[in-house]
């Protein structure tokens, strides 16, 4: 599989993940208010949900103010703009401190201590090995790199390779070769920026979704607790895992049953482990975290994908996170799930 298909089908996973969220949230009634928004950001789509009466909204200023805001984040964050924060962070290669926006700061102080929690699972200097094993932007025919390439890689990948001084606000790369990429953390964050946004405004029934990533509050355009799809953790289908009726909350899905490529018979995952270099080689599918920032289940999911099953049910467990890790064993999923997920849906259930 090339990188062109492999773009492709993600864009129509992130896409059935909307969809499904669409599907059970429930078809409008005629008594029912709401406006949509929609558009482009991050390289993916958003879509905005807000049970309000239309007179009610000043539609065309408010999707200015999300598209504008949705800008701004990409302009801190995305790596394919020459400009933005990151670009220019990378780019630096001396090792004295760089003076970034709070945001900026704020941000990547929550992605670091998600690396340190997980003990390097989660690391957002590990660009330089996806695009190694041909899972970046840069096209690159599916193939194994050689043991040296990826100790080569190795060598600049690791969250400990950059310090943060929150108080003045500056970045210190102890690395200059160091790379960073907040693809596993942006969409989420963009996700809490636009919740925030609409909070401002005084919109406390809405759904946002980024790319797959989800935060909802309030209630459905029906006056019920929102309603989003788990998928079920299959390579050929769009079927439903489980219906959570949930609100004020933030979900986020990771899974790598679709995104991988084949080799002499040999399956690898575009899930690669910072600490090794190396695809990620377990049963577990797909999991699905929920938390009140969409920010934080983001970076957890990505982690938690690194980790498999078990590792990551177990750390979940120790950090108190609501987390379903489903796995696949045979044609069957298998489900775990921590004492803090079942929590949460228990009390939506109220």
């Amino acid at each position: 599989m090339n990188l062109l298909k492999r773009l492709v089908k993600n864009i129509m996973f992130l896409t059935s993940l909307f969809m499904l969220a669409v599907l059970v949230a429930g078809c409008e009634s005629p008594q029912s208010l709401s406006t949509s928004f929609k558009g482009q950001t991050m390289g993916t789509t958003y879509h905005i949900t807000i049970s309000s009466d239309l007179a009610e909204i000043d539609q065309g200023g408010l999707h200015k103010s999300i598209d504008s805001l949705l800008v701004a984040v990409n302009q801190s964050f995305s790596t394919y703009i020459a400009s933005s924060e990151v670009s220019q962070l990378n780019k630096h290669t001396q090792q004295q401190a760089q003076i970034r926006s709070q945001e900026f700061i704020e941000l990547l102080s929550e992605a670091l201590h998600i690396s340190e929690l997980t003990q390097g699972a989660y690391d957002i200097t590990v660009a330089p090995l996806v695009n190694l094993w041909g899972f970046g932007p840069d096209f690159k025919e599916d193939d194994v790199p050689k043991s040296e390439q990826i100790n080569q890689a190795l060598n600049n990948v690791g969250y400990e390779k950059i310090l943060v001084d929150s108080r003045q606000g500056s970045i210190k790369k102890l690395n200059p070769s160091v790379y960073l990429d907040f693809s596993s953390i942006a969409k989420g964050y963009g996700v809490d920026k636009v919740a925030e946004l609409l909070e401002t405004n005084n919109h406390l029934n809405y759904m946002v979704e980024i790319g797959g990533e989800i935060r909802v509050r309030g209630l459905n355009p029906q006056g019920d607790k929102w309603r989003i799809a788990v998928e079920n953790p299959d390579s050929a289908g769009k079927s439903i895992y489980k219906v959570l009726n949930v609100s004020d909350i933030a979900i986020a899905t990771s899974g790598d049953y679709r995104n991988f490529f084949e080799k002499d018979g040999i399956k690898f995952s575009h899930t690669i482990n910072p600490t090794t270099g190396q695809p990620v080689q377990h049963n577990l599918a797909s999991v699905t975290v929920l938390s009140q920032s969409s920010a934080t289940a983001d970076a957890w999911a990505t982690a938690f994908m690194v980790l498999g099953g078990k590792k990551g049910y177990d750390l979940a467990k120790e950090n108190n996170l609501a987390a379903l890790f489903l796995l696949k064993e045979g044609e069957a999923t298998k489900a775990l799930v921590t004492p803090a997920f079942k929590a949460v849906i228990e009390e939506h259930k109220r």
